[in-house]
């Protein structure tokens, strides 16, 4: 790209920036044009607070499709995140300024430090789908790149900004029922949810991904740490595992079939492949999850061609996933209060959770869409029906992308409620979490965290003395 190039496409995706900073545009990057891509994306389509003007996708339909849903200049579309990263280093080089403002990071959970990374080197504010990275070093990298470029951080736990989460963490934070002693929080994944994204899909494997409690749950502990706060955990355990999702619990009726299209009790079976996505686009259903398994958009070709040669057609009994089924966290938080949470794949709900919290002066028991508030004082039981303001999660995707947006338009981390070293702290009681369940004991916290930036800080001294 030349550099008269450069400079026009710099004027053509930051001409909203010269505008007064009341009307101003917010401009962004996606990279990673999939399913959380897209959900973040959606806000620029609805809302005149920010505009997405560059993309990075390494398939062709997906990627298509998205720049023209957005009008994105054809010279501000990549094929990975590396051609994009190289065109804002021009761009930086030869006019001085960065492509946009901010960059929203929706590629697969492994890819998330280097672009991270990369981009954080640039200025970018950032905002990085869950989990942070797949290892407790990467985050604990993370971190320190995000406070050296001294950028807006946000992070993919939607759970906080929906309309449901913000009116229970403000009765929480009045006290207005005292004391929150216990919390119990039970995520229903969904038995054919959890088919789909974590054993045939791509967090089934903790190889490829992480553990499933960090992949599916990471912000249901930070929620948890929220609520419970500022006093932070002390303690964990943990107990789960596979149960079911392996060769040993293949019906004997379904014989030596690897796939779903060669299997004789397919019909009967409740993780059918067709039944999860063939009959639904042969309704005209042609969202998740049958988008996520093709480039571009689902029709029965297409989707049939996917699941006769791909990973999403193969018997589940068959698949080569390794991550727990079913899982229990426990923790105790240093002024003595106590939390569980609960993950399991075996449940007609698809991911509304179930929460009960119990204070001094009341409880709260809710279920994502609606919640009762009871007062012991009053002896009075209220409910609530919270509005959802639009996109997934109950409205936590919007709100988070919202409160992201604004963050960086006034350059104020607070709006966000949190902060990267928040954020590190909740992923660490995640880490130590599974290392409880492996190692079949309680781990303290505090002396689990300065292990692993002790063990962290060896680890790069050897480096650097080789």
């Amino acid at each position: 790209m030349t550099s008269s190039a450069i400079k026009n496409l710099f004027r053509k995706s930051t001409k909203l920036r010269n505008m007064p900073p009341d009307s101003e545009s917010l401009t962004l990057i996606i990279v990673g044009c999939g399913q959380r891509g897209r959900a973040y994306g959606r806000y620029a389509l609805e809302s005149d607070a920010c505009k997405v003007v560059a993309i990075a996708e390494p398939r062709p339909k997906t990627r298509k499709l998205y720049a023209e849903q957005h009008s994105i200049d054809k010279t501000l579309v990549f094929n990975t995140w590396h051609e994009l990263h190289a065109a804002s280093a021009d761009t930086l080089r030869t006019v001085g300024k960065r492509l946009a403002d901010a960059v929203v990071i929706a590629v697969q959970d492994n890819m998330h430090i280097e672009v991270t990374l990369a981009f954080a080197e640039q200025g970018y504010h950032i905002l990085c789908e869950k989990p942070m990275a797949t290892s407790l070093d990467d985050c604990i990298r993370m971190e320190e790149a995000i406070n050296k470029a001294g950028v807006i951080f946000g992070m993919g736990h939607v759970m906080r900004y929906s309309p449901y989460s913000r009116e229970i963490t403000e009765i929480v934070k009045s006290g207005t029922l005292g004391r929150l002693i216990n919390l119990v929080q039970v995520e229903p994944v969904g038995y054919y949810h959890f088919a789909h994204s974590y054993v045939r899909g791509n967090w089934g494997r903790e190889k490829d991904s992480s553990f499933a409690l960090m992949t599916k749950s990471c912000h249901d502990i930070d929620i948890i740490c929220h609520w419970m706060g500022p006093s932070p955990p002390a303690k964990v355990s943990s107990f789960g595992s596979l149960q079911h999702f392996s060769h040993n619990q293949k019906p004997i009726d379904a014989g030596d079939a690897t796939r779903c299209f060669d299997c004789a009790m397919e019909k009967d079976c409740p993780y059918s492949a067709k039944r999860i996505y063939l009959e639904p686009v042969s309704r005209g259903h042609v969202g998740w999850p049958a988008s996520a398994i093709v480039d571009g958009i689902p029709d029965i070709e297409n989707i049939a061609t996917a699941l006769k040669t791909g990973p999403y057609g193969q018997c589940v009994y068959e698949s080569q996933n390794d991550v727990c089924d079913n899982q229990v966290v426990n923790l105790e938080f240093e002024n003595g209060c106590t939390a569980s949470f609960t993950m399991v794949a075996f449940t007609s709900a698809i991911c509304n959770r179930q929460l009960r919290m119990h204070f001094t002066h009341g409880e709260i028991i809710g279920d994502m869409s609606t919640y009762t508030v009871t007062d012991f004082r009053t002896k009075k039981t209220r409910t609530f029906y919270p509005e959802d303001e639009g996109g997934g999660h109950g409205g936590g995707d919007f709100g988070l992308i919202k409160a992201f947006v604004e963050a960086v338009r006034t350059g104020d981390q607070k709006l966000l409620g949190t902060d990267v070293g928040e954020v590190l702290k909740s992923h660490m009681t995640v880490f130590a979490a599974e290392a409880s369940r492996r190692q079949e004991k309680v781990i303290n916290c505090a002396d689990f965290e300065q292990q692993a930036r002790a063990a962290l800080g060896d680890t790069l001294t050897q480096r650097v003395l080789r």
